[in-house]
């Protein structure tokens, strides 16, 4: 039946008890038990976004260069560390999108559009030559603007094959893309043979960095090998990413940037032609929550560099305990070399989904790969409440796929 708005509000208590009743089937994601979906580095970091978020909770960014100053500024501040960090050049910019969808269209769209004004063709589409772990976003986008896609195969590392990808090059190519990581093997492209790429054939690079970009250069610092995936990569033109992922910022908060400000241009929506004037946005959505802005800001000024590298240095800890629970189980191993906290892991000896299926009814909500087929997680420190039950759970569900040879698994990969 459709629900109907109650003739007569309800107290307050009476609303929330429900939204908790209701909430209490959800999966247990506090102690791990989801691979994905959301993001923790510690309470503390968690509370200052949160408190942030609430003191400009009814703000809209949207209005930011025209009522809220604030907000504007620190958005602006936002885009500065975050350019800082990618090693933006002179004169890089960028803003704060609602996610890393929007981030990938608005890249997306500025390429297409500033490719059409370069060949004086105001209709002309052109397609994509993408990896084939490539997120799922990039096709949203192509659909949205008539772009044709093409995926094509990954090396043997599970990482982008830039021979290949230039053999699907053609006069219609606009635009290439590089992860750094991929979500579903966790893997960096090689962004600096891409680069190279990009600039012989002279082809806009997109770097995809929304799931690790707020991760990985901490990562580096600490001590791990992070290969180039920034704008220190010359080929590279516009990057994507994610506060609300590895940022650990609270949702809704992404970035896009660009290494050259008159291409950054043709991201902007501007339209005069009704009654109200110029209305001018440099993203797809208009009202944005002011909420979002400033509790980014303020969970990159209270982690600053060293915070941030207190987060990477636990993350990192937690996931190289996890590859050597994982391969110290007899016949599963981990695909590909994993460069951040994203992990994919296999067997040539057990039908995997079926112990993803073994794992669900343990009260665990699998993440699966399909090629290779894999378990999947892109972990934050939530993980490491539930690592050693995990790590448990997966033994005894793998001992029991071995004793049920015959079983076949019916679960799916699913996003």
């Amino acid at each position: 039946m459709r629900t109907k708005l109650p003739a007569q509000g309800r107290a307050r208590g009476s609303v929330f008890d429900q939204m908790r009743e209701m909430a209490a089937g959800d999966a247990d994601w506090r102690n791990g038990r989801v691979p994905l979906y959301v993001f923790k580095a510690n309470e503390e970091v968690t509370a200052v976004g949160r408190d942030a978020f609430f003191e400009f909770f009814a703000e809209n960014a949207l209005g930011a260069k025209r009522a809220f100053g604030s907000l504007k500024r620190m958005e602006d501040e936002v885009v500065a560390m975050a350019l800082d960090l990618f090693h933006g050049p002179e004169g890089a910019v960028g803003n704060m999108t609602t996610g890393g969808s929007e981030s990938i269209f608005m890249a997306v769209r500025a390429c297409r559009d500033w490719n059409r004004a370069r060949r004086g063709k105001p209709r002309h589409q052109g397609n994509m030559v993408i990896p084939y772990s490539a997120h799922p976003a990039f096709n949203k986008a192509a659909l949205a603007m008539d772009i044709d896609v093409r995926r094509i195969p990954l090396g043997p590392d599970f990482r982008a094959d830039p021979t290949a990808m230039a053999a699907a090059v053609d006069d219609d190519t606009i635009l290439l893309v590089g992860s750094a990581p991929c979500f579903p093997h966790g893997v960096i492209d090689p962004i600096s043979e891409l680069g190279d790429l990009a600039q012989r054939l002279g082809i806009w690079l997109h770097v995809d960095a929304c799931v690790g970009g707020y991760v990985a250069p901490f990562v580096r610092m600490i001590g791990y090998p992070v290969p180039d995936f920034d704008f220190t990569v010359p080929g590279v033109r516009s990057i994507s990413a994610d506060l609300h992922k590895f940022g650990f910022c609270p949702k809704p908060a992404s970035t896009v940037f660009y290494r050259d400000p008159e291409q950054a241009k043709f991201q902007v929506f501007n339209i005069d032609d009704w009654p109200n004037g110029l209305f001018s946005t440099p993203t797809l959505t208009g009202t944005r929550p002011g909420g979002a802005v400033a509790a980014a800001w303020a969970t990159m000024q209270f982690l600053g560099v060293s915070g941030y590298c207190n987060i990477a240095r636990g993350l990192m800890t937690m996931r190289d305990a996890y590859v050597a629970g994982i391969e110290a189980i007899p016949g599963l191993h981990v695909w590909g070399k994993p460069h951040v906290s994203i992990l994919t892991w296999g067997s040539e000896e057990v039908d995997i989904f079926r112990v993803a299926e073994v794992l669900s009814g343990k009260g665990w909500i699998p993440g699966l790969v399909r090629k290779p087929p894999a378990l999947h997680m892109m972990m934050s420190m939530y993980h490491e409440t539930g690592r050693k039950d995990y790590l448990d759970d997966l033994r005894a569900a793998v001992g029991v796929v071995r004793q049920e040879p015959k079983a076949k698994a019916t679960i799916k990969a699913t996003y």
